[in-house]
């Protein structure tokens, strides 16, 4: 963002400003996140490890995830592939690979507990971090913007000529939309099938995502924005069939409850 400098000197040492705004945004869904599991019952000896295990996990599936998707870049170059100073991190790699992390941990450490009651009591932190990292870290990174605009509401960024689409302002007012939304429903489904919450994000944020990466950042011919918009319709439909799944496992439920208050009701009234 124009006016803002992307980065500084320490000594000898250089560091990235959205590097900072992410580190916050990080330490405040930790936060957050002890919060509600916490207030959820779950027992958060082990969740600085659990947390520290996605953020690394997500780290490298996000480089791997660009990698991929920028190869001609990076080929030939094998030490651009390391090169996380420099930028180039893909959310969606990230998530391919902490989720399956975050299923086989929650697995082994919260044994007790289902993974869809876990999440739902997580994936509202996750939203919020998420809203308030795309405000303190891709708005003050270089070539941040999206697509060129001569409208009112048009910034600066570093490294882009003229008015750009202040994508990350608008994603991050968009996750605080779906965050609100989720403790909403929260509050009005806390007796329904766990899983729902999970479900209805991994839906909103996977259409909303795709539908910004082909309209506000105006790079449908390249493979990584492409990437995302087919990762975003993924995760939408991946979301769905959650939901169903759940909604399935929520009525088996509930007929064999009543069948089973009828059996017991019959067994009284031969007694």
């Amino acid at each position: 963002m124009s006016g803002v400098p992307t980065s500084f000197h320490l000594g000898p040492l250089v560091f990235h400003t959205y590097g900072f705004g992410l580190a916050i945004a990080a330490y405040v869904c930790y936060l957050y996140s002890r919060r509600r599991l916490a207030r959820a019952g779950f027992e958060l000896e082990r969740f600085f490890s659990y947390a520290v295990a996605l953020v690394v996990s997500g780290l490298v599936g996000a480089r791997l995830a660009n990698v991929a998707t920028n190869w001609s870049y990076y080929a030939g170059h094998p030490g651009r592939w390391v090169a996380v100073w420099q930028g180039g991190l893909a959310s969606f790699g990230g998530i391919a690979l902490a989720l399956p992390v975050a299923v086989l941990l929650q697995r082994r450490w919260w044994p007790a507990s289902s993974f869809a009651r876990f999440a739902d009591a997580l994936v509202p932190a996750l939203v919020a971090g998420w809203a308030l990292g795309r405000v303190l870290g891709p708005q003050f990174m270089v070539n941040g913007g999206g697509h060129l605009t001569h409208q009112w509401f048009g910034i600066h960024y570093a490294g882009q000529v003229g008015k750009r689409v202040p994508v990350p302002l608008i994603q991050g007012a968009e996750d605080a939309l779906l965050w609100v939304t989720l403790l909403l429903i929260e509050r009005r489904w806390t007796t329904r099938f766990a899983g729902a919450l999970s479900a209805v994000a991994m839906i909103v944020w996977g259409l909303v995502r795709a539908y910004d990466e082909h309209w506000l950042l105006g790079q449908e011919s390249h493979s990584g924005s492409v990437g995302v918009q087919v990762a975003g319709v993924v995760l939408a439909l991946a979301g769905g069939g959650v939901f169903l799944r759940q909604l399935g496992y929520r009525r088996r439920g509930v007929v064999e409850a009543t069948g089973a208050r009828e059996r017991s009701a019959r067994r009284q009234l031969k007694q």
